[in-house]
């Protein structure tokens, strides 16, 4: 705190004692011309004021204006800026959780400020999750690494027959692949956790896009023999396009990986009020009310009999993502009868 007022004093004297020298001249032009004229015989008014007095007086106040121009400056400059390099300093540290707390009017400084601030909190969002993708990493990919090495070690028995190599060949790009995609979730998980600002909202056709997720997942419901009932109605919806892709795709794909070979999955699109639903029934699986208090969590997977198929992620970033667009996920399940996931979102604006 000594260091800080001694800066501000050195600061303040440097800007009056320049103030002082590079004013005061243009104030002595004053005394020097009334002065030229009264030599001169001009009369330039009925009270005479000595000259000495004069510049004293003229030297005082640039002084002193000086001072009260550096304080105005010091308030609503210097300081800021101060405190803008203090927190530089602190980010070049490392922590990256310092905020900059602005009180004065000018504009261009707020300005700046705000975008420090910013610039501050999306650093520290990068770091979280840096953070959070080592640690998840540690923990996730011990499975999947130890898959592939047992495999690797196994191809190297030369007495290995052709069908057994290729088979162990497959589940090793088989655990890579599942590798990529944890990856992948991981990374869109930390993102969106720590997310500060989203894209710019645009105005598509919603059912269209429910579509194009179905469209896109057409090699998994096919193959499994899958029947699609599909009853979407136009809607034009304003919103983050390309996050809730992700939730369709999301939600479309557990139904058909968790429906039994010939089953069917529905879809319905369906605008109330203030607020649209999107809906997902299957006739899978289904959960019990235990795995419906975890579902959305991270990580969690409360069939292990398919946990190969997935990561326990995609209903997690669901959530977030709805979370961040202002809307929610529900579900309704039953063991054997399968499960209907229900999303609201905002209705959108005419």
């Amino acid at each position: 705190m000594m260091k800080w007022n001694k800066e501000i004093w050195n600061i303040r004297k440097r800007f009056t004692l320049t103030f002082f020298v590079i004013i005061l001249p243009f104030f002595f032009l004053i005394p020097g011309v009334l002065y030229f004229l009264a030599r001169n015989g001009i009369s330039v008014g009925t009270v005479t004021v000595p000259i000495t007095v004069t510049f004293v007086l003229i030297g005082l106040l640039c002084f002193l204006l000086g001072y009260v121009i550096s304080f105005f400056l010091m308030r609503n400059v210097f300081h800021p800026l101060e405190e803008m390099s203090r927190a530089s300093r602190q980010i070049a540290r490392g922590d990256y959780s310092s905020q900059i707390d602005y009180q004065g009017s000018i504009d261009e400084i707020r300005t700046t400020i705000d975008n420090f601030n910013f610039m501050a909190r999306e650093l520290n969002s990068v770091e979280i999750m840096r953070n959070d993708f080592i640690a998840n990493v540690s923990h996730e990919f011990k499975t999947p690494l130890s898959s592939i090495a047992g495999y690797v070690t196994l191809l190297q028995d030369p007495d290995l027959s052709e069908n057994e190599r290729n088979e162990y060949i497959q589940m090793a790009f088989f655990n890579i692949e599942k590798l990529n995609d944890l990856t992948s979730n991981i990374l869109q998980l930390s993102r969106l956790e720590n997310q500060n600002a989203l894209r710019e909202p645009v105005r598509y056709r919603l059912d269209e896009q429910i579509r194009e997720a179905i469209v896109l997942l057409e090699p998994k419901w096919s193959k499994k023999n899958i029947t699609l009932d599909v009853d979407l109605m136009e809607l034009s919806y304003t919103g983050q396009s390309a996050l809730l892709f992700q939730v369709w795709t999301n939600l479309i794909g557990n139904a058909v990986k968790f429906s039994n070979p010939g089953s069917s999955v529905a879809i319905t699109l369906r605008q109330y009020h203030n607020y649209i639903t999107v809906t997902v029934s299957d006739r899978g699986i289904g959960m019990t009310e235990e795995t419906k208090k975890h579902i959305f969590e991270k990580f969690y997977q409360g069939d292990s009999s398919r946990k190969e198929q997935g990561n326990g992620l995609g209903l997690a970033i669901c959530r977030i993502i709805l979370d961040l667009c202002g809307g929610d996920i529900h579900v309704s399940s039953e063991p054997g009868k399968g499960s209907v996931f229900t999303v609201r979102l905002p209705s959108p604006e005419e």
